[in-house]
């Protein structure tokens, strides 16, 4: 129930790899690395998965995420049909903390950066004005060589240690490096994702992991730090988020559609989780979408 450990390809002519990915959708594995990561989706739609936090993602969020933070994308279900014409556009930036050298995180002017990498291993939701400010020196970064990409990508350090930011996560296993272990919650979530929508039981779910009920519930608490039917719920609810902001169906319909056959459990776990109505959540979602999207 470990995820996947992932090595970070960083050219040796290089100290950090920046990216751009423009492909039909994101690879789904539940995976950390030691390499700090921001992850800056241009497009794309679907949940993700950092740590103990499932959220919605679209474009325009930014996400910093520090080392070996387990996390992933998903894509929702229309970039996975044969007929699609949607894809994902994304800018990655990977670093190892020591890409700076050793001794240049010692001196007294690193220490904001010290101590940023330290926080950054909940994760950040970049919010704000710096989210353009930083969008625009990651393009900068992908366009430039030498000295010039060197300081742009300090100047992005500096920009997100100034940054409006929220903590995604409590999750704070870190694993080594060597563990090649193949990730039991990969499939688990996959299978979950796949079967929201349906009845899906403790006993069929460590069946998949090849555990007994009691054996699987105590791991996967270890692991997720919640059990098994909040994770599920906590998915259901994500999807349902995304159908009222979709606007095609009424409250109730989405319910069903999400999995969830009796109406008073939907709407108390939505304010639950989401410490909102579905119809209180669905009116912000409206008057952010009327607002410039920082």
């Amino acid at each position: 129930m470990k995820p996947h450990f992932h090595k970070v390809p960083i050219e040796s002519d290089n100290s950090f790899s920046i990216r751009r990915d423009i492909k039909p959708h994101f690879e789904s594995v539940w995976h950390y690395h030691p390499e700090l990561e921001l992850h800056y989706i241009i497009e794309g739609e679907g949940i993700q998965f950092i740590g103990d936090n499932i959220n919605n993602f679209s474009g325009g969020d930014m996400i910093f995420l520090g080392q070996n933070l387990p996390h992933t994308w998903r894509c929702k279900e229309d970039y996975f049909r044969s007929t699609s014409d949607l894809h994902v556009d994304a800018i990655v930036l990977h670093f190892l903390p020591s890409c700076f050298g050793y001794d240049f995180l010692n001196i007294p002017e690193a220490s904001s950066i010290n101590y940023f990498f330290e926080a950054a291993k909940k994760g950040f939701i970049i919010k704000g004005a710096s989210k353009s400010v930083i969008s625009q020196l990651l393009h900068q970064t992908l366009n430039s060589k030498g000295v010039d990409k060197l300081i742009f990508f300090l100047t992005i350090i500096k920009e997100l240690i100034q940054a409006e930011k929220y903590s995604i996560s409590d999750f704070s296993n870190n694993y080594p490096k060597n563990d090649s272990e193949m990730a039991m919650f990969d499939k688990i979530y996959s299978y979950t994702l796949e079967n929201y929508r349906q009845e899906i039981t403790l006993k069929q779910i460590a069946g998949l992991a090849n555990m007994s009920v009691t054996s699987f519930c105590r791991s996967f608490k270890l692991i997720t730090k919640k059990t098994f039917t909040d994770f599920l719920i906590e998915i259901r609810i994500s999807n349902a988020c995304r159908l009222l902001i979709d606007d095609n169906f009424n409250i109730d319909t989405i319910a069903y559609k999400t999995g969830f056959n009796n109406l008073s459990n939907f709407y108390r776990q939505f304010k639950k989780i989401k410490k909102s109505t579905p119809l209180q959540y669905k009116k912000d979602c409206f008057i952010h979408l009327r607002s410039p999207k920082q």
